[in-house]
């Protein structure tokens, strides 16, 4: 088997929307900068009155034998890597010799070890994984190594949710708790810069959101590296009565020696990681001792191949592993097949992931807050050509 043509597909499409999206905005690191810190912009597309109007790419690998690989949505900039970068590693390969393509991919791209060059590779990994998969006639988890549970617990990640309308914020804890997912995790809006106000303000977030949910319900809190030690020490410490199940990536993802000064102060579990690439970037963070719970993305790190790698490697210092959302399915069927007590469930971003299934003709949704891994050959991806309003090849060669 050969692999034939590496394609780039670009769609366009609106998701209907009765309102905006995006509802609010959470801190970023740019906000300690009062130019950034009210700006209302957002991520994924362009809302219109009558929706959301996304454009994006799928990567399709095709084979001699037919069988082709999908991945994505990935942004056009990632796109372009493939094209220009791996495209000339893939053609005329065989794909079922995975490891041998990663480590060409990852030996080509010298000044991309991280960032949107690993992201490239991510994507194409996770296409060949449904490609070889496909040709198997199995669901990816099955070539993984099989399941350990019949479905997956998530929990509702409330990205662009509004979190300064206290009555809104209750209103949508409640709902999305009625749905049965096991949790949820909040975003704050401020970071360290908003001064006292805003540190009250995302104290009350925390506190509404446990008087709306009760006692016995996972509420996570996300900082989005926009925070310092000392603005996180005093908000810990105003939210530890309120029992966070973890604070997510407190300050920026090199500050190391910033998470080892939280972590031996913090009785709240730390999480982070995200924005970390490869099982080299994880190994700094295991050998400093500074997490709990760590996430990588399957599309950010190094694709299923090097996730894989990166689990194996934290269940050695005995650390949960959480991926990040952004693949439903790619998460999937990597969560289904780890042990439940290392990866006792999966993120599921409600607002991101209408947008980035928009396109697929079968998205993966929670049902009664639980997941369950397609059957289906492969990842189980396949494109609605009915939401696809537009469609070109680009960066073709």
């Amino acid at each position: 088997m050969k692999i034939i043509d590496v394609r780039l597909r670009q769609v366009e499409g609106v998701l209907p929307t009765e309102k905006a999206i995006w509802e609010d905005r959470l801190a970023r690191p740019l906000d300690i900068y009062a130019e950034y810190r009210d700006r209302d912009d957002h991520e994924g597309g362009v809302q219109h009155k009558d929706g959301f109007a996304i454009t994006t790419v799928f990567l399709e690998i095709a084979t001699d034998e037919g069988v082709d690989g999908l991945a994505g949505p990935i942004p056009r900039s990632i796109a372009s890597i493939i094209a220009s970068h791996l495209r000339r590693l893939l053609i005329g390969q065989d794909p079922r010799d995975s490891e041998k393509l990663w480590d060409q991919m990852h030996r080509a791209l010298v000044h991309g070890r991280q960032g949107e060059a690993m992201m490239a590779i991510s994507t194409v990994d996770c296409a060949l994984w449904d490609l070889r998969a496909k040709w198997m006639q199995q669901p990816v988890y099955r070539l993984l190594g099989g399941s350990s549970r019949d479905s997956i617990p998530t929990y509702a990640s409330m990205l662009g949710f509004s979190v300064q309308d206290m009555g809104r914020v209750r209103e949508r804890a409640q709902y999305y708790k009625s749905l049965g997912y096991c949790g949820q995790k909040w975003f704050f809006r401020h970071g360290s810069m908003s001064g006292r106000e805003g540190l009250k303000q995302n104290i009350e977030l925390v506190k509404t959101l446990r008087d709306a949910v009760g006692e016995d319900y996972d509420l996570m809190f996300d900082c989005w590296q926009s925070m310092d030690v000392t603005y996180v020490l005093e908000l810990a410490q105003a939210i530890a009565p309120y029992r966070p199940r973890w604070l997510e990536e407190c300050v920026m993802a090199d500050r190391l020696d910033s998470m080892r000064r939280l972590k031996d102060k913090l009785t709240i579990p730390m999480a982070g990681a995200e924005h970390e690439y490869t099982r080299w970037g994880f190994k700094r963070f295991f050998d400093a001792q500074v997490l709990d719970i760590i996430q990588p993305d399957i599309y950010w790190c190094g694709g299923l191949s090097e996730t894989l790698k990166i689990a194996a490697a934290a269940t050695m210092h005995d650390l949960q592993v959480v991926p990040h959302g952004h693949s439903t399915i790619a998460t999937a069927h990597f969560t289904v097949m780890q042990s439940p007590i290392h990866t006792p469930f999966q993120e599921y971003l409600v607002k991101w992931n209408d947008i980035h299934q928009h396109f697929l003709l079968n998205p993966l949704v929670p049902e009664n807050g639980v997941i369950t891994v397609p059957e289906t050959p492969g990842m189980g991806m396949a494109l609605n050509v009915e939401n696809i309003q537009r469609e070109s090849l680009i960066f073709t060669p």
